[in-house]
């Protein structure tokens, strides 16, 4: 009788656990396919992070600045086919809030009229005009026909037929900065075309008193401009040319 209840008190311990382990495996395993199930239906980019790179200081030394860019780089084409604004004054620019002084000993010019001396100048650019304008230029008086010459290297960017200018040439500086302003010209000199590059002292016309120079007025209107984009030479802001050619 007592070894009967042994057996099936042993009988009932396995059984239970049988029942305890096999519940076990099953929850496991039922667990298991839940997590594959969750991990199939997760976005991708959900599972990853993504931290920006910052670029290395290699690559930002590599990439150059508008200081280090070679301004030669920056190529004029002739612009024919551009008009200034018609509201523009004779010279291409604004008025300046600065003087050319600042540019003296930095920027050798030449006076752009043949046989006048410096002492013969006179500093008309802030005198008043008509419509409440500034003149923003200096006038050079001389007789008719008297060569014009390039007050710099440079090259011609535009000539141009303007109500106020006259016959009128644009010459752009060697370091496309400056605009050199030539009006009330009486005719071209032979050979000055758009796109031209002429030396200092080159005869580029000749002195006349075309536009609203007035008959008979003859004399050579001069304008400096700092121009931050030699396409759009109209616009920018004018220094006085007396201090530079005094």
């Amino acid at each position: 009788m007592a070894l009967e209840v042994t057996r099936r008190a042993r009988l009932l311990v396995v059984v239970i656990v049988v029942f305890v382990f096999g519940g076990l495996g099953i929850f496991l395993w039922l667990r298991g396919r839940q997590l594959k199930r969750a991990a199939a239906i997760q976005p991708p980019f959900a599972q990853a992070s993504v931290t920006p790179v910052s670029p290395s200081p290699a690559a930002v030394a590599e990439t150059p600045t508008p200081e280090q860019t070679p301004t030669a780089s920056v190529t004029v084409t002739p612009l024919a086919a551009e008009t200034p604004p018609a509201q523009s004054d004779q010279s291409p620019v604004n008025s300046a809030p600065f003087s050319g002084s600042s540019f003296v000993g930095t920027l050798k010019l030449i006076i752009p009229v043949v046989g006048v001396r410096p002492d013969q100048l006179l500093d008309t650019f802030a005198d008043a005009r008509s419509e409440g304008r500034v003149h923003d230029a200096i006038d050079i008086p001389a007789a008719a026909g008297t060569p014009v010459i390039a007050a710099a290297d440079g090259e011609v960017i535009k000539l141009f037929q303007s109500d106020r200018g006259g016959t009128t040439i644009y010459q752009l500086s060697v370091d496309r900065k400056l605009v050199f302003y030539y009006a009330h010209l009486q005719r071209y000199a032979d050979g000055i075309v758009a796109g031209k590059f002429v030396k200092q002292g080159e005869v580029i016309a000749y002195v006349g008193d075309t536009g609203n120079a007035g008959t008979g007025n003859f004399h050579l209107h001069f304008s400096i401009a700092v121009v931050a984009d030699p396409k759009r030479y109209w616009e920018g802001t004018n220094i006085n040319p007396y201090p530079l050619l005094r």
